[in-house]
């Protein structure tokens, strides 16, 4: 790494009998760090998006517990999406990615509800999930 981009663009390392490349950028525990100083979050929203398809009968089914179905995301899911977060450095757009993927697998776990005026099926709304889903979120 060197604060000038083109400092030692064609050299390599040579280190006894082993030579390596100088590289513009390499991963390191999941986040890309190039030779401008920058970090390149990758998150694990993929991966946990497939986990939680996975299991989308399950949280759906009525015939599990809420309590159930939340040890499931607890235990199955987060671990997922929190793999390697100790080097993350979220802006406001990941946050955002984080709270709606966050939100819909709590709608998908705790389902619809029914409106009191109309009698009609609807979402629940994010302060409604926040009042049923009592453990702190991923990012506030």
């Amino acid at each position: 790494m060197s604060r000038d981009q083109n400092a030692g663009r064609a050299h390599s390392i040579k280190i006894d009998n082993s030579s390596f490349e100088r590289k513009d950028e390499f991963k390191y525990l999941g986040t890309t760090l190039t030779n401008q100083n920058s970090i390149q979050e990758k998150f694990r929203l993929k991966s946990g998006n497939a986990y939680d398809h996975s299991v989308q009968n399950i949280l759906s089914s009525s015939l599990l517990s809420k309590n159930l179905k939340i040890k499931i995301y607890r235990t199955i899911i987060l671990p997922v999406i929190f793999n390697e977060c100790e080097t993350w450095s979220l802006t406001l757009r990941e946050e955002r990615k984080l709270r709606v993927f966050e939100n819909r697998v709590l709608r998908r776990i705790f389902g619809p509800k029914e409106d009191e005026v109309t009698g009609e099926w609807r979402k629940l709304h994010n302060e409604e999930l926040n009042n049923l889903y009592f453990s702190p979120k991923f990012v506030r």
